[in-house]
């Protein structure tokens, strides 16, 4: 029997879902010093915590029982941070109970309070819930918990982030003295360990996150893309995994709409989960996932907390994550209780570094890679669809009639080129990409010496790189200014600044150099701007020759009278009107004003 201390109720369930032997943290909640005691535990995602909880609790609910008494007051409470989670719990105990005869119910925010109430009032053996909605069934005396012996504070630390703390204490001083607590939480933080010693007695710690490397069951892949390419790299790498399920994170709500209806219209099945859907739209999406009518699904980091999906071996982040905690919480819906799973972050150029910051953070490593091109994508196609068993079933003899006449009529030839059409016919398109050099492919570029700078207007400029020159309608009439263009270039272009040359400003227009090795990335990055950026195009270097300029000379003086300068004019042509901008008139003040005068003046 692959769990030896599991009582014969659950190790049959067990048996029947298929479990050969347990994950470390079900292995350690069942050894024999955790009987009857409070456990904090420490557990990774995906690690089997929910069947891990089931099984402590199995001694205390049942004993030496083989099932469960007539349903009454709850047994056992089980407090989730979220909806999803608090549901995905509900249909984990239900099938890991089922042969102990237990009645489990669910108290959810969003969903009919009424109905929970009826079955509160019917009984049950174990309820899981929310923190706000256990509180307002608690308030309304609708929840006894008298009869309460085993609590579980499914992940805690999730819950005092949302900031359930006040929820909690108000749970748990309504349970009784008597009874076990068992606390899981992916991290131990200060808050945890105050909140272990307040509700719990005496608790065992169990460690099982410790040692090892961070989530050893994920590969995870770093992919560069040029600037807005971002929705075009998502949809080649969804193309290249094909994953039966697959996970798209987004950074907000507005980019969850937006993504997800761009990849319906590309032919994806896919769904989408944010707060602002309600709970029956967030209940319909995740059942289409788990029957396998959609197969992506483009969430928020809120809405995806605690979800287990069968077959997910995709998780993409499609907006950076916000630190190395959310990064590994998100790739964590994958690769869960021993399953392998891939986890692939878009990377746009600019945030190279703030993607290795997360990785190092995170204590993971990452393959950097660029997205599979078109190319790339149809040929995998191709090698999946040779691959297919399907090729290798025997026809159905109903089916050997009409093989015959599309033999007699079609060559083999014919015959494989409509199979490759309709096999693709069901299959997104693939998108073109603009190329991106990897970090260790890039050219390594000397630090160019002082002697090659020049002096211009008081200041260091470089001298010509010989390299390409391009143009933008932006000039002097604009007040173009080096201090936003270099940036504007650099983000346009997807270079550092280091990569630009000369830039010349006239009236109307700016021309600048680029260095020869990123000339061709630039003009890639470039012709993919939108129309309400300004437009870079190909340019010839400048008049003059592409060096520096002699040092400029002062700005011409005005000539309001088109013939002679102002300060050519003889005294006595020079008028007030005429005088240029910043000249003071000269004069001599000959009034000899004292003290008293001045006083006087000013008391007026």
């Amino acid at each position: 029997m692959p769990f030896p201390q599991t009582h014969p109720a659950l190790a049959r369930a067990l048996a029947a879902k298929g479990y050969e032997e347990p994950t470390p943290v079900q292995a350690a909640v069942a050894e024999p010093e955790t009987a009857g005691r409070d456990l904090l535990v420490s557990a990774q995602t995906g690690s089997g915590k929910t069947v891990a909880y089931g099984l402590a609790a199995a001694g205390t609910l049942l004993g030496d029982a083989e099932r469960l008494g007539r349903a009454t007051r709850p047994l056992a409470l089980v407090i989730a941070p979220t909806r999803e989670l608090a549901l995905q719990v509900q249909r984990e105990l239900e099938w890991l109970y089922a042969e102990a005869g237990a009645r489990v119910v669910s108290c959810i925010g969003g969903m009919d309070v009424r109905r929970e109430a009826r079955s509160l009032e019917g009984g049950c053996h174990i309820v899981v819930g929310t923190p706000g909605r256990l509180c307002d069934h608690l308030s309304r005396n609708r929840l006894d918990l008298s009869a309460l012996r085993v609590v579980v504070l499914d992940e805690a630390d999730e819950m005092l982030d949302l900031g359930f703390k006040d929820e909690l204490d108000q749970i748990l001083e309504a349970c009784p003295a008597e009874r076990r607590t068992l606390l899981f939480s992916a991290t131990i933080a200060r808050e945890i360990v105050a909140m272990a010693r307040r509700y719990q007695r005496d608790a065992l710690r169990i460690d099982i996150s410790g040692g090892g490397r961070q989530h050893s069951d994920i590969e995870y892949r770093a992919v560069l893309v040029a600037p807005q390419d971002g929705e075009h790299a998502l949809v080649n790498v969804l193309r290249w995994f094909e994953s039966p399920t697959a996970m798209v994170f987004c950074s907000t709500r507005e980019m969850v709409r937006h993504v997800h209806g761009s990849l319906m219209e590309r032919g994806f099945a896919s769904v989408a989960l944010s707060g602002e859907l309600s709970q029956n739209e967030r209940s319909r999406a995740l059942e289409a996932l788990r029957s396998g009518q959609a197969r992506v699904c483009v969430a928020t980091d809120v809405a995806a907390r605690g979800i287990d999906l069968p077959d997910l071996q995709l998780v993409v982040h499609a907006g950076l994550p916000t630190d190395p905690a959310t990064l590994l919480h998100r790739s964590g819906r994958t690769g869960r209780a021993g399953r392998k799973g891939t986890c692939v972050m878009l990377v746009p150029l600019l945030r190279r570094r703030a993607a290795e910051r997360l990785l190092m953070g995170a204590k993971v490593q990452a393959a950097w890679e660029v997205a599979p091109s078109p190319d790339a994508i149809r040929a995998r196609d191709g090698e999946r669809l040779l691959a297919d068993p399907v090729l290798a079933e025997e026809a159905a003899p109903e089916d050997a009639a009409l093989i015959e006449q599309l033999c007699e009529n079609r060559d083999a030839a014919a015959l494989a080129a409509a199979l490759l059409r309709f096999h693709r016919q069901r299959l997104p398109d693939p998108e073109e990409l603009r190329p991106v050099s990897l970090p260790s492919e890039r050219p390594v570029r000397e630090p160019r010496p002082r002697a090659e700078h020049a002096v211009r207007d008081g200041g260091d400029v470089p001298q010509a790189m010989d390299g390409a020159w391009f143009a933008m309608p932006v000039g002097r009439r604009d007040k173009a200014d080096p201090k936003w263009l270099v940036p504007l270039i650099c983000r346009l272009g997807g270079v550092k600044k280091r990569d630009i040359g000369l830039i010349r400003i006239a009236d109307a227009e700016t021309r600048f150099e680029i260095a020869p090795a990123m000339a061709d990335r630039f003009r890639a990055c470039i012709e993919a701007t939108d129309t309400d950026e300004v437009r870079i195009e190909p340019s010839s270097a400048p008049a003059g020759g592409a060096g520096p300029g002699p040092r400029r000379s002062p700005p011409p003086s005005r000539r309001p009278n088109g013939d002679r300068p102002y300060n050519e004019r003889p005294q006595g042509e020079r008028s007030q009107g005429d005088r240029p901008q910043g000249e003071r008139p000269f004069r001599r003040n000959t009034e000899k004003r004292g003290a008293g005068s001045s006083r006087k003046r000013h008391s007026a």
